[in-house]
């Protein structure tokens, strides 16, 4: 292992090597939630710093992409399908919301992916370590 000369982001890189399925799950949603909330709260100031917005919605349709190609629909079946189409839609929602500048759809996705994240923290404590989809990646089977 490579010295890194920031104690952060090898505690961060480390947490995510460490992580069970379940738990990484989670994290990617703390990740869209969290870019959601830093796209409003700069489209709520008043000098509406675009660039910065621009950049927290693109960070969120990204996470939103890891989530999508993470689906296993060959265990997911039925789950990961409609999982698919709701992260479809979420990636549309933040994509219209970056055009537009409005809270509006992010705090819609933002409120699906509270919940959706909730359920992911009940099934990881479940399954802590287990496996939820493929021996490789993150693939979740949903």
């Amino acid at each position: 292992m490579a010295w890194n000369s920031n104690p952060l982001q090898s505690y961060r890189e480390t947490r995510v090597r460490t992580a069970s399925q379940g738990r990484l799950v989670v994290m990617l949603y703390d990740e869209a939630i969290k870019q959601i909330d830093i796209a409003c709260s700069y489209l709520d100031q008043s000098s509406k710093q675009l660039d910065l917005v621009h950049n927290a919605v693109v960070r969120a349709q990204e996470v939103v992409t890891e989530l999508m190609v993470s689906l296993d629909f060959d265990h997911g079946g039925e789950i990961a399908r409609n999982l698919f189409n709701l992260y479809i839609y979420f990636h549309n929602q933040l994509m219209e919301a970056n055009v537009r500048k409005e809270t509006k759809p992010l705090k819609e996705v933002r409120d699906f992916l509270a919940t959706l994240r909730d359920a992911w923290v009940e099934i990881a404590k479940k399954f802590p370590g287990q496996n939820l989809g493929s021996s490789s990646g993150v693939n979740i089977a949903g």
